[in-house]
Order: C-alpha cells, then structure tokens, then sequence
C-alpha cells in the first residue's frame, strides 16, 4: 500500500498524517486512519524527499511573484489569488524573508521554509514554487540557509553603496577610485580606465566622470557580491542556485549608466545572476502605492529594461513591491516576461485587518504599541508616515485604518516589537479566523496580479 500525506487538524493543532506503513525516518503515533506526526523541520525535510512538488525549485528567467510572509501563514491565500488569476503568468516565489524581518519575526531560514512546505501539502498545489532568503549580507547568513534547504538567494551589498560619489568633487573621486579593493575587483586603476574608455558607448564604453562616479558609488558593493557569491560557490560546487543581487536600499537612485556598469562587472567576475534590483526614481515606501511622477518611473524603467535586455536577459527586480498598484501597467507593458515583484508587508498588514475586525481590543494594543515605538521600528525602512496623521477611529472602523498611508506604514514595520509582546494572541486570532484572514489574502493579492494579465 502505497503512502497517503496529508495535513489534518485536531484541535488547535495541525498534524501530518501517513497512511500505510511508517515510511523510514518519520516518527509518529499510530491510529486506525494512519499515523500522525508532529510537523518539525526533520519531518519537513523528509517529505520533500518524498514529495518533490513540495520542495523549492529553481526559478531562473521565470517571469516571477515573490509573496512575502512574515508569519509563516498566508501562502494558502497566496495560492488562492495565483489560481484565480493564472493569466497573470507569476511563477510564485512563496518561500521567501530576508534575514533583518526573519529575526525581528522570530522565525528562522527554516520555519520560513518549512512553513511553506507544510502549507503546499496542504493545499494540494503542485505547480511549483521558488525560495529566496533575501536580503542576505554575510556568509553565515548564506550558510544558515543553505542549512535550511534555500537554493535561492538575494545578496544585498546595500552598506558598500557610496551614494556621495553621485555628488562629490573629481579629488574626492580619484581618491575613492584608487581605494577600492582591486585585488577582489581583478584589476587596477589604470586597467580599468582603459577597459571603459576603449570603443563605443554601446559596448560598454563610459565617460570617465561617469565610470568614476559608477566605481565610486558601487565599486565596492560589486567586490562585497564577489566574495558571497565565491561562499556561495563554495558551497554548491557546481549545483545550480538562484541569485538576484539588490540595490535598491539605498539613498539615491541607480542611474541607467550605472546599473551598465554595474552588469558589466558582475559578467567581468563570473558572478551569473537571474535577476537585479536597481534603486528606480521616486519613492518605493513600505506598504503604500508609488510615490512620485509615474510617467518619470516609465521612462526610468525603460532605460533599465533595455540594458537588462541587451546585457542578459535578465530579470529587472522590483523591490518594496507590495501595494505599488500605479506603476505596475507600465511594468507589465515593458517587462512582460523578464521581471520578478517582489512583496512582503501586505500579507501582515492584511492578517492585522482580520485581528482589526475580529479582535478590535488586541488591535488597539498593537497599533499603540506601534506609535510607541515608530521612531525606532522606522530605522533601515524608507518611509513617510507619520504618527500624528493617523486618524482616531470608532472599533467598527478599525479595519479601514489598514486603508490610511500612515496607519498602514506605522503598523507595517512594527511587526517585530508586536510578535514580541502578542505573539500567541495574534496567532491565536488568525487560528481563529482562518478563513476569513485567508479569503483576504485571496483577494488583497488578486488586485496586484490582475494588472500583470497577459
């Protein structure tokens, strides 16, 4: 008799249920039905032994959805919104935190993976899906999710960004350009002067003001992505793995000659990449729509769609994704097949507007707590909510504060603090209200995939 897996609930607590013998490995207690085992991370692991579609696949040059989940319990509803709108064409990417919201979240790379596990099993979906520890900085940080069964990562090199070579004096950049690590870089001053001047601009040519500011600015973020993806290799041998590399946290945007050059390099080093996140014009804040002209955004993504084109292919990463509902058409039209969106606070914001509804005296703590500790939760986020603007409201209008920009941002990167002080009561309402925080899910994410139909 062939084995049966499924994820059955008794009580409060969900259980992996194997019909059939025992396979080896799982530990479980035997009843009429089948056996019932606890889900922890070796139970996890064996069963994506077992059942390939539960376990992550490579992405590569898949058009692709990141769907953020800080709580390890919205991919159901993720799924949802995918199949009622496959037109969309995403290939989901539902295994994904970085490292900065796994710690504030309490969870580690491999609740993060396992949660998703548990949940594919669960719905049944078998189409496959990706993983991508994002936003890792160091080599422990690669090794811990390695650990976990990641093959895909986003390197972020965000603290090696010089934004000031965008704006200082020739003296200062001659001085920064010597100073970079060339030994990592494979090259030196005068080699690279003359790698950059020497043909036409179109075949990677660039003025020497203007490769000075590019060096100075990423020059040494590029020797940082050397080093991770050298760790990396190290670690795979010649296993293939997903890699998107990230700059887009960073104070001033990444110009269309820069992001060359920035391409150009990584190519020069060995470094292969699926896919890259610039820093675009305008104002990406936390869990709001596009700030800032979109027209000016169109023309801006075009010029990097272009060189992504001609360099690659490979994907133009749209970072802070969640709610940018404005831009997305122009995204679509111009990147209707290499592109990767990539969101995370929506989901938490939408599981705090079921607690809203449901558990209007628990909401009012958190959000509370969240104005208590703005000021500090705000740091490494770019944001412009403000406290003082977010309106005071009845309970029965407590799920439209999740609507007003400054209540969203205020609560969106306070999760931390409130998973600290309420982690079982949030659970425990979600728990709750499963369907109802699912069904929202369902449709939050449904109205950022319909602009993507193609």
């Amino acid at each position: 008799m062939s084995n049966v897996f499924s994820i059955v609930r008794r009580g409060d607590e969900r259980l992996l249920r194997i019909t059939g013998d025992l396979p080896d490995g799982f530990e479980g207690v035997p009843a009429a039905d089948g056996a019932y085992c606890p889900l922890h991370a070796r139970h996890a692991a064996l069963v994506r032994e077992t059942l390939p579609w539960t376990a992550p696949q490579l992405v590569g040059l898949r058009k692709s959805f990141g769907f953020g989940d800080r709580l390890g319990l919205a991919t159901p509803g993720h799924l949802d919104a995918l199949a009622n709108l496959p037109e969309s064409g995403f290939f989901p990417v539902l295994a994904q935190q970085s490292m900065r919201e796994m710690a504030r979240a309490r969870r580690s790379p491999q609740q993060v993976l396992d949660d998703v596990t548990w949940a594919v099993l669960e719905t049944g979906y078998r189409d496959g899906y990706g993983c991508d520890a994002d936003h890792v900085k160091t080599e422990a940080e690669i090794d811990r999710c390695i650990d976990a069964g990641f093959i895909g990562f986003t390197l972020d090199p965000g603290q090696y960004v010089r934004a000031a070579a965008d704006t200082e004096d020739a003296a200062a950049l001659w001085n920064r350009f010597a100073e970079l690590p060339w030994d990592v870089l494979r090259s030196n001053p005068r080699r690279h002067l003359e790698r950059y001047a020497a043909g036409p601009e179109a075949d990677g040519a660039l003025p020497e003001e203007t490769l000075l500011r590019a060096a100075g600015k990423y020059g040494a973020a590029i020797a940082r992505v050397v080093r991770l993806h050298a760790h990396l290799r190290s670690r795979f041998g010649a296993a293939p793995f997903d890699l998107e590399i990230s700059v887009d946290e960073t104070d001033t945007p990444t110009t269309p000659a820069q992001h060359r050059y920035i391409a150009l390099e990584l190519d020069r080093l060995g470094v292969s990449f699926i896919g890259l996140a610039p820093r675009f014009v305008g104002d990406f804040y936390k869990g709001v729509d596009y700030a800032g002209d979109t027209e000016a955004f169109a023309r801006d993504y075009a010029a990097h769609a272009a060189i992504a084109e001609e360099l690659g292919p490979y994907k133009l990463s749209v970072h802070s994704g969640s709610d940018k509902l404005a831009i997305y058409p122009y995204i679509q039209r111009r990147t209707p097949e290499y592109v990767h969106v990539k969101t995370s606070g929506t989901s938490w914001l939408e599981a705090l507007r079921v607690i809203a509804r449901k558990a209007p005296g628990l909401f009012r703590r958190i959000l509370n707590l969240a104005v208590e500790g703005y000021a500090e939760n705000r740091q490494s986020y770019h944001l412009d909510g403000r406290v003082e603007c977010i309106p005071d409201v009845p309970d029965d209008a407590l799920a439209d504060l999740l609507d007003d920009p400054h209540a969203r941002q205020v609560v969106h990167v306070a999760f931390g603090p409130v998973l600290e002080q309420y982690y079982d009561e949030a659970y425990a309402a979600l728990a709750e209200q499963d369907k109802a925080h699912r069904q929202g899910i369902r449709r939050h994410f449904e109205k950022h995939l319909a602009p993507f139909r193609e």
